[in-house]
């Protein structure tokens, strides 16, 4: 059971967690690798043969090499006999051949492994990042999603295509040496025993260390990645109130905090690995001075002296590597936290079990004692009761933080209710699947999104099997068409990036004629003329009139323009309903709208 305090993505960012928060950590990391591996496990099986057998053959050369002198040489010297010579010599060739083909292979099995474990996780934690819910991302920044989905990914994959495969080698080749040499002479042996008592305190000391270190590392990599990108998002911002200096003091902070990080994980290498090396030439020194004065007595042969001190030498040889492997483990397995605490979240608006079907709605929405709230603190809308007939189109006014938009983003199901339900043609709306609220509820905000690609790219996110007939249709009934051609490619031309082409009335017109396309029973315009000009305003007025005679409307607007095509204003104050009525009854009166409409007229004079 992991604590909540580390549950998905909360304490990501802390690096003093306590002893049962890194064991959860862990038990979570090694439950994702789990399932990255198991539908692999076969090929794994395969490799692990392989990498055995090639470790194997490696560590015979120098048992070989002490048969080769002790029984070869004396046998050509005082027999003439080169047998014993030669078939050694030929096993000695055989098994380097044997195990640097089995490594090759090796290494083409541990690639399509890792790589087939890569494409996974990638695949992952881009699908989850689509799933999870709108509140997920309002709180967890696109620079943290960037950092696990780029340098996170980048530090495994380092790991799995050169570590891991270090690792594997490694510790087999340090084993089956050990084997060897134990057969070959146990005194020799002993002595590398000894040795591992000091070898396993040096890497506890490490261990410990490195893993706050690494998390510290993670952590300030992504902080400086968030920083970034928000940069350069809002570059726009940033240049026009000269931001710039201000930006690059916060961006050198967290470049120095990176390199602290760094430099203290550089720090904790700078005492292991020559703690290594010194272990290691102590150990080789032992068995050489104890294994001299044994051949001086006659208790071991000079061949079997010099397997041991080859032994003992290749033993430490690739701890080295290990340590090194150790670095890219500690930060790849910070890395896999991060990634396995965004793959932990669940989306706060889940997909029903069994699902409502909604062949066809009429767009009758109703809401039945609801209350929100986006925290416990503050309820945003209390006890809520609202009934909008089908086809029915509605302004909602108000000041800002009245509730209007909290009201649109719960009919389109971004968020559910803390109590009572919302109903869409009388089911409730967190009981449809998403694919059939979707084609019901479209929502069009006041920045209007347009990704890479042409015009008739972006308006067929509506309806990608539309045809250009089709999308022509919608371009013109929300006047768009006349500057779509206008363009030098017409419906073919690019937008650039994020619509960087195209102005934001231009875009506007663009998402309307993509929301129109799509043919919703109920169409969401959250301030969504809020970028035209009045001409602009004017002609998508009259497109409105005529588009959303046959589909119910919430329109929420502070152009009180735009509330005259509306049958129905709800004017909002704190997150209830205080005026409710046609317009020209409102504005007739004395309430809170027409004083709004009062003021909004005099702004126009």
């Amino acid at each position: 059971m992991t604590p909540a305090s580390v549950t998905g993505v909360r304490g990501e960012e802390r690096d003093d967690y306590t002893k049962e928060e890194s064991k959860a950590l862990r038990r979570r990391s090694v439950k994702l690798l789990g399932s990255l591996l198991s539908p692999h496990r076969g090929l794994l099986i395969l490799t692990s043969l392989v990498i055995v057998i090639s470790s194997l053959a490696q560590a015979a050369g120098p048992f070989l090499i002490a048969v080769a002198i002790d029984q070869g040489l004396p046998a050509i010297v005082n027999e003439s006999d080169w047998r014993p010579a030669w078939v050694t010599v030929l096993v000695f060739i055989a098994a380097g051949i044997a195990g640097a083909v089995l490594i090759a292979w090796y290494h083409v099995l541990a690639a399509r492994v890792s790589q087939a474990i890569l494409l996974e996780l990638r695949t992952r934690v881009f699908r989850q990042t689509q799933l999870l819910s709108l509140e997920f991302h309002e709180s967890y920044t696109s620079g943290r999603i960037i950092a696990r989905q780029t340098s996170d990914l980048e530090t495994i994959s380092e790991l799995l295509e050169s570590g891991l495969t270090e690792l594997v080698q490694g510790m087999l080749y340090m084993v089956f040496t050990l084997v060897m040499l134990l057969i070959l002479d146990p005194g020799s042996a002993a002595v590398l025993l000894v040795a591992l008592v000091p070898l396993y305190l040096l890497t506890r000391w490490f261990q410990k260390r490195s893993q706050l270190r690494f998390r510290q590392t993670r952590t300030t990599s992504a902080k400086l990645i968030v920083h970034f990108v928000e940069t350069m998002t809002g570059i726009r911002a940033v240049q026009a109130f000269r931001k710039e200096p201000r930006n690059a003091r916060e961006f050198g902070e967290h470049v120095e905090n990176y390199r602290v990080a760094n430099q203290r994980v550089i720090g904790l290498f700078g005492v292991f690995d020559p703690g290594l090396i010194l272990i290691g030439n102590v150990t080789v020194a032992a068995v050489v001075l104890i294994g001299g004065f044994r051949v001086l007595d006659g208790s071991i042969a000079v061949g079997v002296l010099l397997a041991a001190i080859l032994y003992t030498r290749r033993f430490f040889d690739p701890i080295e590597q290990l340590a090194m492997f150790y670095n890219s483990y500690q930060s790849a397995s910070a890395a896999l936290e991060k990634i396995s605490g965004v793959l932990e979240e669940s989306p706060t608006v889940p997909e029903p079990e069994q699902p409502v079907r909604l062949a066809k709605s009429s767009g009758a929405l109703r809401f039945e004692g609801v209350e929100f709230a986006y925290n416990p603190e503050t309820v945003i809308l209390p006890e809520f009761e609202l009934d909008i007939p089908a086809g029915q189109t509605i302004a909602l006014v108000g000041s800002t933080g009245a509730g209007k938009s909290t009201l649109a983003k719960l009919i389109a199901r971004f968020y559910d209710p803390s109590r009572g339900r919302i109903t869409l043609d009388g089911a409730d709306i967190a009981h449809l699947s998403s694919a059939d609220l979707r084609r019901a509820v479209v929502m069009v905000t006041q920045e209007a999104y347009l990704f890479s690609g042409t015009v008739s790219d972006n308006i067929a996110l509506g309806k990608p099997d539309a045809t250009p007939e089709e999308i022509e249709r919608a371009a013109r009934a929300v006047g768009a068409h006349e500057f779509i051609t206008e363009l030098p490619d017409g419906y073919d031309s690019s937008v650039n990036k994020r619509g960087g082409r195209l102005s934001a009335g231009q875009r506007q017109l663009v998402s309307f004629a993509r929301a129109f396309l799509a043919d919703p029973a109920v169409l969401i315009l959250d301030e969504a003329t809020a970028s035209l000009d009045i001409p602009g305003e004017r002609a998508v007025q009259e497109a409105l009139q005529t588009l959303l005679s046959d589909r119910t409307a919430v329109i929420i607007a502070h152009r009180l323009s735009t509330v005259s095509i509306a049958d129905r204003v709800l004017v909002m104050e704190h997150g209830r309903i205080v005026e409710d009525g046609a317009p020209a009854d409102l504005i007739g009166g004395s309430g809170r709208f027409a004083q709004l409409h009062a003021a909004w007229r005099d702004s126009l004079v």
